[in-house]
């Protein structure tokens, strides 16, 4: 029996050895964890269940019969993230790099069926060389069957991916179907085709970084969320964001004991909008005054800053919070923005997660190069995806509900359960001076005239109450006591029950 206990150790010593010293010490050279040092900074401590430890490729050719290593460049398993339940598969590039074989993809995808069949998260750790060329079309359809159970998974667990490595060719499309996607600075990058690649195709000189690093895809492309200095940041950034999200789409929401009282006053918001509605402020102030504990959780922060989006709490219950950013082109709605929108209130919608969207929009953005990039099309996706949430949607104008952008910001007419708005909001087809050049353009000469035009519709339409005697504004609030006010509106919506008419699926404007 000694000798069984004893070879079983060994066995589990190897395996859990990866590549060998070497290839670790490269590793932690390169400013990166191994896969298992990044699952114990994930998870809590001693809660990882590892399976597949013992697996092992299959393939003989270009002599790789002759090079076999236990576990096969991933590990798989489940584990607790502060009590809860969660799988994830860390890729280990001291094993093959981390490239993908048809073992390899089988316990991913033996993974991703468990998380499934379950109902809890699953998360990617990715630093992998894509494919495993030895094993070419098997490797291939390794891929293709991970990806179908990504999928099938899309809307039903939540699914996290961290690039924390390279991750290139069909490695990249798994992450690009979950609902997040982290990176770490200066260590991960992805992209379709590599640097070589390009310069033989496109001529084009191009490093790694340049092409699909951490900058590239948290400001310019949008295909990431987030970005961190080092691997531990984004796994402890990780853990926060699972702390918000509930375990799948029929699952309750997390909850957690709150010390902030919700009729909680804050008299400073009294004075957040300037007297001259042409200056900026900050609507992240308004939203960490509002939120419990100013704890709030900002997805793709550094991509299309004229719009926020992210998590908090009211009442110790996750929400999502979309609003947009004076600071940043005055809060106008254009492409980028409305694309990223779109797709958080999706996820909110798709999880059960209650929407409080906060407004100040001049209109969508004008000009040639967003006509020619489809603004219409990518505008219609934020409309789309607040007009078919049957989630509770909480809408507070703060000052400027202009034009179209009024209609698509979680209006009453598309469903908005409740919506107030500030005493300073102006809803309106467009700002005073603009219709009173259109509407009274045979006085344009006259100055005099103009200016007594534009106030008389300032005084007419620069407000919120023509909106309320319509019913579209469900009551006009004082700014200090809008956390109070949502809160209750959250509480009264809790057990809100609305679908939509049967359907096979949507046709969102892609």
């Amino acid at each position: 029996m000694k000798e069984i206990l004893a070879e079983l150790e060994r066995r589990r010593s190897t395996a859990r050895a990866g590549g060998g010293a070497k290839r670790v010490e490269a590793q932690h050279a390169r400013g990166k964890l191994t896969a298992r040092e990044r699952i114990e900074c994930l998870l809590d401590e001693r809660s990882f269940e590892e399976i597949d430890i013992y697996v092992e490729h299959r393939c003989t050719d270009f002599g790789m019969g002759e090079s076999k290593i236990p576990g096969d460049g991933v590990v798989i398993g489940s584990g607790t993230i502060n009590g809860r339940i969660v799988y994830l598969f860390a890729k280990d590039f001291t094993v093959f790099g981390g490239s993908l074989s048809e073992t390899h993809a089988a316990k991913m995808v033996k993974l991703q069926e468990m998380a499934l069949k379950n109902r809890a998260p699953i998360i990617g750790l990715f630093d992998a060389g894509g494919a495993r060329i030895q094993e070419g079309v098997a490797a291939l359809g390794g891929y293709g069957e991970v990806f179908l159970r990504n999928v099938l998974s899309s809307g039903v667990i939540p699914q996290i991916s961290v690039i924390m490595g390279p991750c290139a060719g069909g490695d990249v499309y798994s992450p690009a179907m979950t609902d997040f996607i982290f990176m770490v600075r200066d260590t991960s990058y992805m992209f379709v085709t590599g640097p070589d690649v390009v310069k033989t195709v496109t001529n084009e000189i191009v490093t790694s970084e340049e092409l699909g690093g951490a900058s590239v895809h948290t400001t310019k492309s949008s295909v990431a969320d987030g970005s961190f200095e080092n691997d531990v940041e984004a796994l402890l950034q990780v853990r926060r964001l699972v702390d918000f999200l509930p375990a799948n789409n029929q699952a309750p929401l997390p909850e957690i004991v709150s010390h902030d009282l919700p009729d909680r006053v804050e008299r400073s918001l009294d004075t957040l909008v300037p007297d001259n509605p042409n200056k900026p402020y900050d609507m992240k102030e308004l939203i960490l005054k509002v939120v419990d504990e100013g704890d709030f959780f900002e997805i793709q922060g550094n991509h299309a800053k004229n719009i926020l989006c992210g998590f908090a709490r009211m009442e110790g219950r996750t929400v999502g919070i979309v609003a947009n950013q004076p600071m940043v082109l005055a809060g106008v709605l254009d492409i980028d923005a409305s694309k990223k929108a779109a797709r958080f209130v999706r996820f909110c919608d798709c999880f059960n997660i209650p929407i409080v969207t906060f407004v100040d929009v001049p209109g969508f953005l004008p000009g040639t190069a967003q006509e020619y990039g489809g603004l219409i099309k990518h505008g219609a996706k934020l409309l789309f995806a607040y007009a078919e949430a049957t989630v509770p949607k909480i809408t507070v104008i703060t000052r400027k509900a202009y034009g179209g952008a009024y209609d698509v910001m979680s209006s009453k007419h598309i469903r908005g359960d409740v919506n107030y708005a500030w005493p300073t909001a102006e809803i309106a087809v467009m700002g005073a001076k603009g219709a009173v050049e259109i509407l009274y353009r045979s006085e344009l000469g006259d100055p005099e005239k103009i200016a007594k035009r534009t106030k008389e519709y300032q005084d007419r339409f620069a407000n919120p109450f023509v909106a309320a005697e319509r019913g579209y504004i469900d009551d006009v609030i004082m700014p200090h006591s809008t956390r109070s006010r949502i809160a209750r509106a959250l509480r009264l919506l809790r057990n809100k029950q609305l679908e939509n008419p049967w359907k096979k699926h949507d046709n969102i404007p892609l």
